[in-house]
């Protein structure tokens, strides 16, 4: 298998992107790798990646071999400004968005609306049955707000400490009867379409690309399904699928946890698309 026959579909938050909360650093201060700003969010610092893994990146942008893919919207993810040029392609919103240099694909995204119609309910039922929950909770609850992502899936932000014992079951169970699923990451509960997968839209992209091996990373249960489709993938000791103890043989794991892992999974892309 040659490079030019590989490409990387690769989740951002807490797989290469980590923010201050996620940096999981195991050393003392004064032996703390350097880390470079990413993505900065009202003025402040957001996102870090060891300068390390700021290299392995530029080389795959260079080389034209990386492929965002976030549950991120569009905007979210244009915040970000990752080392070496940018992606030619980018999926947002968990795939239900492709920027082809930074435009959004309108003709991809009237693909995605029309599949989801047919094989999902509506947002509607499902962002209602969250409001319902944010108004029961009250203004000082564990529900802080519930948003929007461009029209295909919301998402919860939450308090993980006071959120009540049940609470994500009781959701699972009512978004699963709507071809819903549910994921934690952090402080936001993503519930989002069984239909609207990271998979599917990384080897549409790949097919693009004209490349007929995909390499793969990331954390979370969203991510799940984008690793069990690539030819080859890694995903870090940390998040949703490590808690689950999710793996497979064609999927590697960490050694290290946090913003470490991010630097140990770029480097392993690296070593396998440019030698």
């Amino acid at each position: 298998m040659t490079s030019g026959d590989m490409v990387v579909a690769s989740d951002l938050d807490r797989t290469l992107l980590y923010s201050p909360a996620a940096l999981m650093l195991p050393v003392p201060d004064q032996d703390a790798p350097r880390l470079l700003c990413v993505e900065v969010y009202q003025g402040r610092p957001l996102s870090f990646l060891t300068e390390t893994a700021a290299g392995h990146v530029a080389a795959l942008n260079e080389a034209g071999k990386l492929v965002p893919v976030t549950t991120r919207t569009t905007a979210q993810f244009q915040r970000i400004n990752l080392p070496g040029p940018p992606a030619k392609f980018a999926l947002c919103a968990n795939g239900g968005r492709l920027l082809r240099d930074g435009v959004e694909d309108l003709d991809f995204t009237a693909a995605v609306t029309r599949r989801l119609a047919e094989a999902s309910g509506p947002l509607q039922e499902v962002s209602q049955w969250l409001q319902a929950a944010a108004r029961a909770a009250g203004a000082d609850g564990f529900l802080r707000s519930v948003r929007d992502a461009e029209g295909l899936f919301c998402y919860a932000v939450v308090e993980r400490d006071a959120m009540p014992s049940g609470w994500v079951e009781e959701l699972t169970g009512f978004a699963g009867e709507r071809a819903w699923g549910v994921s934690v990451q952090g402080r936001k509960v993503y519930v989002v379409p069984t239909a609207l997968t990271k998979a599917a839209a990384a080897r549409e992209v790949a097919d693009m690309l004209g490349c007929r091996h995909l390499l793969a990373a990331g954390d979370s249960l969203l991510d799940q399904d984008l690793l069990e489709a690539a030819d080859e993938a890694i995903r870090p000791a940390h998040g949703e699928l490590a808690d689950v103890g999710w793996t497979s043989e064609h999927v590697r794991v960490t050694a290290t946890s946090g913003v470490m892992a991010g630097e140990e999974i770029t480097g392993w892309l690296a070593g396998r698309v440019l030698g």
